[in-house]
């Protein structure tokens, strides 16, 4: 009887779901947060109002629930949801990058006659790994040194002349976050500075070890300890774009050891640099100098590296929130789908994410998109909207690449040290969003009935940083509940 009275609950659902659809949203937004959601708020010191929650079955059971959901907010790095799931669908999963070298005049005895010309695409996960397997393609194709120089031809990019730069608090521009889309964008324009300490002083290794950055060194050594501290190194750097000097200080004890990824030089200068590099480490030369320009008509094809997928570049982005590769990607939309109209690729790609949302029956109230990463103090959008948009993902053909993309809570990516020990653990797949001001999660979640439920969240207001508890009770909460339930107000 017992199991009859359960079956009967599961057909009646989705019948009441369509019968008193109305009354059901009306019963749901009732703007009552669950009560331990309200308390970690309060002992944060944030009031109720300054989180906007949406949450949504997604399987038939349960009771959607919206809390301050219509009011435009900040949704730091949750915003790549948008930029991401527009990419699967507008570009397909499929979709790859292609970055070519090409060669001028004859190869004769090992040298190529004329220029090598770095042909650039774009592709936001160009690394230093790759660019050197492309190299070495080269050396396989007969090519030991250029007598011409190396010419880089830019990837055909718009960008936005009168885009703003985010300002960083710590008025830091080396921190690889802040790293912006360029046309010849490799390996992220990043360095990874380590410093040794032995007995014999503090041995430091760059890489790549690009000749025009220059490492002051300036680190003392402290005797051995059983247990290494966090490193006691400070980075002052000096950059004019075309060369950078970094400065060293503080001390490292004895068989400790520091490192710090930062981005130095501005971009043509960069990658210039990096091909020189490599190309002198196997062994290669270039004789001419350096220019930007374009391959001439009868180049001739002698290397090519084509990226690995955009689901690919896709998990990248939304497990380690990486912002200079959702810009990227961002643009590239706009670039595959621009019209003689659009004056830039930022202002291709809102014009197609907000068509792309409108033929999904997504009216986005307050929706702005600045440049797609959530690395934006102006981008906006309301919970509601964020949620809607993660149950069309859930029926998209490409859901599943989708939510494969997002961290898994204690498992991965920005939620790996989150819920850990809890029964979320392993059944959430949350991006996370993180700026001064700003606390976010938003995803896909399962109850304790093994069903899936949207979940936006996201908390505006000056204390929240401390909000995380309350982001996390709320997975908890969504986690318990049943088909009838909203929000636990115990």
């Amino acid at each position: 009887m017992l199991r009859l009275k359960k079956l009967s609950l599961c057909c009646l659902l989705p019948l009441v779901g369509l019968l008193a659809s109305g009354a059901a949203v009306a019963q749901s937004d009732r703007g009552t947060l669950p009560a331990k959601v309200s308390s970690a708020l309060a002992a944060a010191k944030i009031p109720g109002d300054a989180m906007a929650l949406a949450v949504i079955p997604l399987e038939g059971q349960g009771l959607a629930q919206y809390v301050n959901a219509d009011q435009p907010v900040n949704p730091a790095s949750t915003m790549k949801l948008v930029t991401t799931y527009a990419a699967l669908e507008l570009l397909g999963p499929n979709y790859q990058w292609q970055t070519d070298l090409y060669g001028t005049g004859a190869i004769s005895g090992g040298e190529l006659q004329g220029d090598l010309i770095f042909r650039s695409s774009g592709d936001p996960k160009l690394t230093m790994e790759r660019v050197w397997l492309m190299l070495r393609d080269l050396r396989a194709a007969g090519v030991r040194e250029v007598r011409g120089d190396l010419v880089l031809q830019p990837a055909d990019i718009r960008l936005p002349q009168d885009a703003g730069q985010f300002q960083d608090d710590g008025n830091d521009p080396s921190k690889p976050f802040l790293v912006e889309p360029d046309p010849l964008l490799t390996n992220l324009k990043l360095l990874s500075l380590k410093s040794f300490a032995n007995a014999d002083g503090i041995r430091t290794h760059l890489e790549p070890a690009l000749p025009e950055v220059t490492i002051d060194n300036q680190l003392t050594t402290l005797p051995a300890v059983k247990s290494c501290p966090w490193p006691n190194v400070a980075y002052a750097i000096r950059d004019d774009g075309k060369r950078a000097t970094i400065t060293l200080t503080g001390a490292l004890h004895q068989g400790c050891h520091a490192e710090r990824y930062l981005s130095v030089l501005d971009a043509p200068v960069y990658t210039a640099s990096l091909i020189r590099t490599l190309w002198h480490e196997m062994g290669g030369r270039i004789h001419g100098g350096n220019r930007i320009g374009p391959s001439p008509a009868d180049a001739r094809l002698l290397a090519r590296s084509t990226s690995p997928d955009l689901v690919s570049v896709v998990r990248d982005i939304n497990k380690y929130s990486n912002n200079t590769m959702a810009r990227q990607l961002f643009l590239t939309i706009g670039r595959e789908q621009r019209s003689a109209a659009d004056t830039d690729d930022h202002k291709a790609a809102n014009r197609i994410i907000n068509q792309w949302l409108a033929d999904k029956d997504i009216q986005p109230k307050g929706l702005v998109l600045e440049n797609g990463s959530g690395l934006s103090r102006l981008e906006r959008m309301t919970a509601r909207d964020m949620a809607k948009l993660l149950a069309q993902a859930w029926e998209s053909p490409y859901a599943a690449e989708f939510v494969a993309s997002l961290p898994l809570a204690a498992m991965d990516g920005t939620m790996r040290r989150r819920m850990r020990n809890t029964p979320v653990a392993g059944q959430a797949h949350i991006k996370t969003g993180s700026l001064r001001n700003v606390r976010a999660i938003a995803g896909i979640t399962r109850d304790n009935n093994g069903q899936s439920w949207a979940v936006a969240a996201i908390v505006n207001h000056p204390a929240a940083g401390a909000s995380r508890q309350a982001l996390d009770n709320l997975l908890s909460d969504v986690h318990r509940r049943g088909p009838t339930d909203v929000a636990d107000s115990r």
